[in-house]
């Protein structure tokens, strides 16, 4: 259920009681755990440990403190260290700046030299970044067409440096100091990071979370770092523990590959993945790509989509859940005789009903499909992307056209149903503008969501 990302189980304090530690972790529903090696002994330390319990696996690199007697040689050790099956990265490895354990100069030198090793090995890197965020920033950037693959332990940037990083493909982990009493600016930045980009770390025996703060950390404290990210996200636990441990298997490899799913739940929530086809090509969409929402894989071929009565089955009493939504990363209008159906049912049950589409239902469906909202759909979720059709055609690769297709779907669906706009929070989008539109033209409601 759970995935401890860092944990430095090799430390003394470990060495008497560690299999009740481990004990405690499975309890916990700490299925695996990784343990960063920070120097050769500490790496060679985690690989016997990585050998000898199944639920660990091993990093192995040189943190920046112990870069002070950095020889690239090392390299080749590191390189002979990595072929052993359980070492799943290269870390712990970064800039520290904080105290003077080694010079600057020589942790970017083994720094660089330990990530052209990942690059070599195909292996992903785990950062530890204190003070030294400029020159982190620099040298991944310099990385970022070369297949860098990194997890940002104990993240310690900016807001923009998050969304930067993300978008380069990289992950965010945080241990216990987001449960600290005076970390609320952390929790804040944690607030508009999203679960998709986020790993579960413990940082044992450090950081420990409250209320065990002050006492040693261990894997199985992990949960508390999750329960705290549910609060900030307003996520059930179990969506936390299903997001991060599908991040770790993307970024590790650690895990099984999940099946597709044919509807997920979120909170309490019931998403139906009707398709993956969709009339549009939107730049912000990860429909060709892995297309995982929250842990679940929803990527299908036309062959694959089911009929109804899958969908019936898997819903079961639909007073079960607040809604249930027709939401993957497809266009649900395409199927649109399966949405009518799985709707009655949903309303004859006495379920509530959300449709999530980008408005060319009545183009897709070459008549107006909107009047058979009506009894159907409770609220429709129409994605507006911008107020501006070109600008508008670009962000979805659809012709200009399909603005006002989308804008007439939305004047109409209001007739039968409460209607939602929405718009991805990107920068070349005027927000006010979508916002002031939406409430002075068409007299319907606004979100915007948050874009990585």
């Amino acid at each position: 259920m759970f995935i401890d990302t860092h944990t430095h189980l090799f430390f003394d304090n470990f060495k008497n009681d560690l299999d009740s530690v481990l004990t405690r972790a499975k309890e916990a529903g700490v299925n695996y755990m990784i343990v960063p090696g920070t120097d050769l002994k500490t790496s060679e330390a985690a690989i016997e440990l990585s050998e000898k319990h199944e639920s660990i696996y091993a990093a192995v690199g040189v943190h920046p403190h112990d870069t002070k007697d950095w020889d690239d040689s090392i390299i080749d050790t590191l390189r002979t260290l990595a072929q052993n099956p359980k070492v799943v990265a290269i870390g712990e490895i970064g800039l520290d700046y904080y105290y003077d354990f080694s010079p600057k100069e020589i942790q970017i030198q083994a720094f660089e030299k330990q990530i052209e090793l990942a690059l070599e090995l195909k292996l992903p890197v785990i950062i530890h970044n204190r003070e030294s965020n400029e020159d982190i920033m620099n040298i991944v950037r310099k990385y970022q067409n070369a297949g860098l693959r990194a997890q940002f332990h104990c993240f310690a940037g900016s807001l923009s440096n998050a969304k930067e990083l993300i978008g380069m493909k990289h992950f965010l982990s945080f241990p216990g100091n987001i449960t600290f009493k005076q970390s609320g600016s952390l929790r804040e930045l944690v607030k508009h990071i999203d679960a998709e980009n986020i790993l579960l770390e413990t940082d044992s025996p450090f950081m420990t979370p409250v209320p065990h703060r002050g006492k040693r950390n261990e894997p199985a404290y992990v949960t508390l770092v999750a329960e705290k990210l549910a609060e900030i996200h307003e996520l059930a636990v179990q969506d936390i523990a299903r997001t991060t441990s599908a991040n770790a298997f993307k970024l590790f490899g650690i895990g099984k590959p999940k099946k597709v799913s044919f509807t997920y739940k979120i909170g309490n929530s019931l998403y139906i993945n009707v398709t993956n086809r969709c009339n549009a090509d939107c730049v912000f969409c990860d429909r060709k790509g892995e297309a995982v929402i929250k842990g679940y894989k929803l990527k299908m071929s036309k062959g694959e989509e089911p009929p109804t009565e899958t969908y019936l089955r898997e819903i079961g009493d639909p007073k079960n859940y607040d809604e249930i939504v027709f939401c993957g990363y497809g266009e649900p209008t395409i199927r649109w005789d399966v949405v009518k159906e799985i709707s009655k049912y949903v309303k004859d049950n006495g379920g509530k009903t959300r449709l999530n589409t980008d408005g060319h239902g009545n183009v897709i469906n070459k008549k107006d499909i909107t009047p058979e909202l009506n009894g159907l759909i409770d609220t429709v979720s129409i994605s507006l992307n911008s107020t501006d059709a070109k600008q508008y055609a670009a962000l979805m690769r659809v012709d200009e056209s399909f603005h006002q297709a989308m804008i007439d779907f939305a004047k109409s669906a209001k007739q039968f149903s409460r209607v939602v706009m929405s718009i991805v929070g990107l920068n070349e989008v005027d927000s006010q503008k979508a916002k002031e539109f939406v409430k002075t033209e068409l007299g319907v409601d606004f979100r915007e969501r948050e874009y990585f």
